[in-house]
This record gives C-alpha cells, structure tokens and sequence, in this order.
C-alpha cells in the first residue's frame, strides 16, 4: 500500500466527495485509568449506512444526502451508542467546520472540538457534551489502503490528549487519535476485511493497518509515528490470531512479537459484521496497549445484516 503525497494541516472538512463514495473523520480515545473509552466517526456517505447502499443501486447517488455523528462510550457508566443518520439539509461544512443536525466539529488551527448533542438507540436518552482532542503534532502524509488508489487514509494526529465530559456527570482524560478516511467506492467493492489497531506510549502511536482485497490478497501497512508527526515504516511482526467475538463470532487478529503473546483485554463492540476492542501484546519487545478493530465487509453485504442495521442507525432527513 503506496503513500500518497502531503495535504494541508488541517482536517479538511469540506473535501470533495464522488457520487457514491465517502469520507470520514474518525477520532478514539481510552482513559488514563483505562476505565473508559470512546469512539467518533463524522460520515459523508456513510459507508455502513443502509439507505446509502439502497440508494447507490442507481448511479449518481449523494453522499451529502446520508451523512452522520457517530458517537460511542464505553467503560464504568456504561455502553452508549448513538448514530442518526440525516440528509444534505442538515449538513454544513467548511475547512473548518462540521455540523450534522445539533452536533458539530470545529477545528481552530490548535485542537479539534466536538459538541454532541445526539439521541441514543436502542433504548432513547439524550447525549450531550463535549470532547476536546488536543494533538500533539500533524501527519500530512496521505496513504493508499487499496491497490487501485481507491481508498486513501491519513493519520492525522495519531498522538494526541482528548478531554471528555457530557452532562451526566462522565468525566475523563485520556490518549487519543484522529484520522481521515475517503474513498471513490463503497468498500464493500474494494475488500472483504480489515484488521486495524493503535497503540500509543511516550514515544509515539504504532499502527497496524490489515486489508483483505476482494480478489483474496492480503496488503498491510506498519508505522510508527512519532508525536511531531514523522512517520517511520515498521518491519511488520508476524500476525497473531486473536479469540473471535464472543455473540457473533468475528474473526480478529493483529499483529505481535514472534505472532504470540496477543490478547482481548475487551471486547467494546460486538456485533454481527465489527468488533471493536481493547488488545494487548508485545512490538519491538515491549508491551503495548491497543485500540482495535476488525471489519468483515463479507458480513455487511448479508441481507440479514441489512435488515437488522436500521435499528442501529435510524435515518431522520429533514424534507
């Protein structure tokens, strides 16, 4: 998987995107205390969306008209999920900014700022606060995740400090990492999976990035990225099989010092096509900590998961 050439400093909320395809700005943290975790993804075309596949059956279809906040929790108060998705009238961005319905981004040249303001599912209660990420230097560098080029990634401020409270009283601090994703294709026509973790310590973030192309071949990144941004290219360890998902039996793995010593620390999200979860192991000799996930596009494009996803992600598009 090639590099791609330099972009801008900022997070470049108002990039272009092709009929059909997307982009996404995704930000994780975990706790000092690692009690608590969380997870943000801003959509425009929402790639997991149901109504965005329905509606790509026909050419030309709008990304800017499915587009969402997705907000996770996780730790000691509780699991709280919410992903409305909503249509091109409520969406508003610049370089700068991001808004999604009540909830927004907003990047002042220092740190990114996420008001949220959005509606849990399955059982309905209101989320609202505020998260600051802070980073600690920006990667301007752009990489491919496909053979064709389809598919870019850049990771854009892989060490950073996040501070979270909401108005239920959570409260935390903790590591983080924000990242920008775009694609001209859905991905379910460039891959049937992915295995992608990050861990980070004093001395930077590693990242192993793991795609399985549809035609079966395997392609990987492995970097070490330092806090001002400078990217070093890691021999990749060996793969290192991790347990499935305990409910719906995901295949996870990662990567580990002599493909041994892996291990679930917890499992945050479970479910028929993702898991998201918390994996230790050993990288050039020292244990890590990681953020991980495993995606099985295989699974996604079931027609049983298409019809269980609405209840997960309930569009409301203002007419």
């Amino acid at each position: 998987m090639a590099g791609g050439g330099p972009v801008g400093g900022g997070p470049q909320f108002d990039s272009p995107v092709a009929p059909g395809g997307y982009v996404w700005w995704y930000v994780d943290a975990l706790s000092d205390d690692e009690r608590h975790g969380l997870s943000i993804i801003s959509f425009v075309g929402s790639v997991f969306s149901p109504y965005y596949k329905f509606a790509r059956r026909t050419a030309g279809a709008d990304p800017e008209n499915h587009v969402a906040i997705n907000v996770a929790l996780y730790g000691a108060g509780g699991h709280r999920w919410s992903m409305t998705e909503r249509g091109r009238r409520e969406l508003s961005r610049t370089a700068d900014t991001f808004q999604v319905g009540p909830s927004s981004l907003t990047w002042d040249g220092n740190g990114l700022t996420f008001d949220i303001d959005e509606i849990t599912v399955p059982i309905p209660s209101r989320l609202k606060g505020q998260v600051r990420v802070i980073p600690a230097g920006i990667n301007r560098q752009t990489f491919a995740i496909d053979a064709q080029g389809e598919h870019l990634w850049r990771p854009i401020a892989p060490v950073s400090r996040v501070e979270v409270e909401f108005s239920n009283g959570l409260k935390w601090a903790g590591n983080g990492y924000f990242d920008w994703n775009s694609g001209v294709v859905p991905l379910e026509d460039s891959f049937r999976r992915w295995d992608w973790s990050r861990a980070s310590d004093g001395q930077g973030a590693t990242i192993f990035y793991d795609v399985t192309l549809k035609d079966g071949r395997d392609e990987g990144l492995s970097l070490f990225i330092r806090p001002d941004g400078s990217i070093e290219e890691l021999a990749p360890p060996a793969l290192c099989g991790l347990p499935r998902a305990p409910i719906w039996r995901m295949d996870r793995g990662t990567r580990s010092d002599g493909g041994a010593g892996g291990r679930i620390v917890k499992t945050l999200e479970d479910t028929p096509f993702y898991t998201r979860s918390i994996v230790s192991s050993r990288v050039a000799g020292r244990p890590v900590t990681a953020m991980h996930e495993s995606l099985s596009l295989d699974r996604f494009v079931s027609p049983v998961v298409q019809c269980m996803l609405p209840f997960r992600m309930p569009r409301r598009a203002a007419r």
